[in-house]
């Protein structure tokens, strides 16, 4: 019986893998690479000025006038724990769509477009209590390389999108 269970969890965690497989765009964030579904990228910019917004979680860095509209940034580096560091040339902003809107998320450097296909992919690994792999779609393993997939749908979850939108 326990092995049947098993083998059911390691189906649906296969079959998941699948309906993930398609182009990411890769980026770098503190030396590591991580993707995000291409279908959520509307733009890739350069750092442009940023408006502060007063009373904000410290990786919320602001709004951008874009053409136009007003759009929340957020530093991932300062969402996922790593340390601030400078902007330089080559950090970037991406533009995503997450529920029908759009939010900067800040990264070190934009890497390339890949196709990725479920055998290249495993399931996030288990980190224990405490820690939410919620976050990542799975892992893939592309020329050597690991690199980590997010699904940036919950890595902006609702609750701050409420503090980021209701700014525009």
């Amino acid at each position: 019986m326990e092995g049947t269970l098993k083998e059911e969890e390691k189906h649906a965690e296969i079959s998941s893998l699948t309906s993930h497989e398609g182009k990411y765009l890769t980026f770098v964030l503190d030396n590591e690479e991580y993707g995000i579904e291409i279908l959520k990228v509307r733009e890739i910019i350069g750092v442009m000025t940023i408006t502060p917004v007063p009373q904000s979680p410290n990786y919320v860095k602001g709004v951008i006038n874009l053409r136009g509209k007003v759009i929340p940034v957020i530093d991932l580096r300062l969402k996922f724990g790593f340390p601030e560091k400078e902007y330089t040339k080559e950090t970037c902003i991406i533009v995503v769509e997450v529920s029908n809107s759009l939010t900067g998320i800040i990264v070190d450097t934009v890497s390339e477009v890949l196709d990725i296909a479920a055998q290249d992919m495993e399931p996030s690994p288990h980190f224990g209590e405490g820690i939410d792999t919620d976050v990542f779609i799975g892992i893939a393993k592309i020329k050597n390389k690991v690199k980590i997939l997010l699904d940036i749908d919950k890595v902006l979850h609702l609750e701050e999108f409420s503090i980021t939108h209701n700014l525009t």
